[in-house]
């Protein structure tokens, strides 16, 4: 199952339909790529409850400006990536105990599975940043990849294992990503009832592996946190607060169409399918990054930025926009697909709320402007 690592990230590339965050945009929200690129314009058909009232954006301080993103890389960004590590590491050494004597089933497997999808909820949170070393290097194809519309994890895995039952993390290093990370342990896990001895060596290797991956991106940021959000450019740019947002902003869409519209078929042909769909555990990773979302967008110090012009109601309605998303996404089974049609497009229809919410009010109030990385149609 060895694969030449250009061509591994070939297919990878094709599969996700795309390379880190340059996703293709809908042609109406393409924006010039220039320094004096101005804030996108309201849409002409704006639904109920979204204002078309011209925003007027606060004033943030250079200092200000440095203090919230130094805030984020702090409090935000380096945890979610370290919890991810932390969650792998957890899942590796419950495998190493699991598995002195294989096969494992029953309790034992059922503890390896529910710390896989920690794991999983834990890098659910970690994708919100979509910029910086874990795409850069495009490890974030190697941890998770999805999604897989040709079904490759699945019987790349079974293929691995039979070829290496004995697969060590070094020998691992050198397959493709789509052995590797979140989706490989959930095959291995999860397509069994049983893991015999190279099984348990795949998911000791595979979950290894991943620690060091996300260990490098955490421990990356704590030494370019400053770099990577331009902390020390806030007098003369916009640059962290541009590339943040529409982080944030990417995180939403891209669910919104790989995790929901697509695999759903709400829109057009199904394609692809949810995520975690072979633990039927969708809604987890879902609420995840809502809970992700609600975290970042309704932050105190974020808060303070946007109730300094009294006039802004964005807070307040992006919180209770997320909150109704969450509670829809409470009413539905564990596995989304089982779902009736109508809760399926009430919540693709909420998501898409809450992106024109920040399109169309939070993105300007702070100034900023929407980028390349926009997948939505709205």
């Amino acid at each position: 199952m060895r694969i030449n690592p250009a061509l591994a990230m070939a297919l990878s590339a094709l599969s996700a339909g795309i390379l880190i965050s340059c996703v293709k945009p809908a042609e109406e929200n393409k924006v010039p790529d220039n320094d004096t690129q101005e804030v996108a314009p309201q849409d002409t058909a704006v639904p109920a409850n979204t204002t078309t009232e011209q925003i007027t954006p606060v004033e943030i301080s250079a200092e200000t400006e440095s203090t919230y993103l130094t805030h984020v890389a702090n409090e935000i960004v380096i945890p979610a990536y370290a919890d991810a590590a932390k969650q792998s590491t957890i899942l590796h050494d419950l495998a190493q105990n699991h598995c002195q004597q294989a096969p494992v089933t029953g309790e034992e497997l059922q503890q390896l599975r529910e710390q896989w999808l920690v794991l999983a909820q834990a890098w659910a949170s970690a994708e919100m940043i979509n910029f910086g070393p874990a795409t850069m290097s495009m490890s974030n194809l190697y941890i998770n990849y999805y999604p897989d519309e040709r079904g490759l994890v699945h019987g790349g895995v079974a293929d691995l294992i039979a070829a290496n039952p004995k697969l060590t993390k070094e020998q691992l290093a050198d397959e493709s990503a789509i052995v590797q990370g979140v989706p490989g342990l959930e095959e291995a896990l999860y397509a069994n009832e049983s893991l015999d001895a190279g099984q348990c060596a795949y998911v000791m290797s595979a979950s290894s592996a991943l620690a060091d991956r996300l260990k490098s991106i955490e421990n990356n940021w704590k030494s370019n946190a400053t770099e990577l959000l331009a902390i020390d450019k806030t007098a003369e740019s916009d640059q962290g607060l541009n590339q943040w947002f529409n982080s944030l902003l990417s995180l939403i869409e891209t669910m919104k169409s790989s995790a929901i519209d697509q695999p759903l078929g709400l829109s057009g042909k199904a394609k692809g399918h949810v995520p975690a769909a072979t633990a039927g555990q969708s809604r987890a990773i879902i609420n995840a990054k809502l809970a992700t979302l609600n975290k970042a967008l309704t932050d105190p110090v974020l808060s303070a930025i946007l109730n300094s012009n009294a006039e802004s109601q964005v807070g307040d309605e992006l919180s209770t926009a997320l909150a109704e998303a969450t509670t829809l996404l409470a009413q539905m089974p564990e596995d989304i697909t089982q779902a009736d049609k109508a809760e399926q497009q009430q919540l693709l229809e909420q998501l898409a709320k809450i992106t024109r919410v920040i399109k169309r009010q939070l993105i300007p109030t702070l100034g900023i402007r929407v980028g390349f990385n926009s997948t939505d149609g709205d």
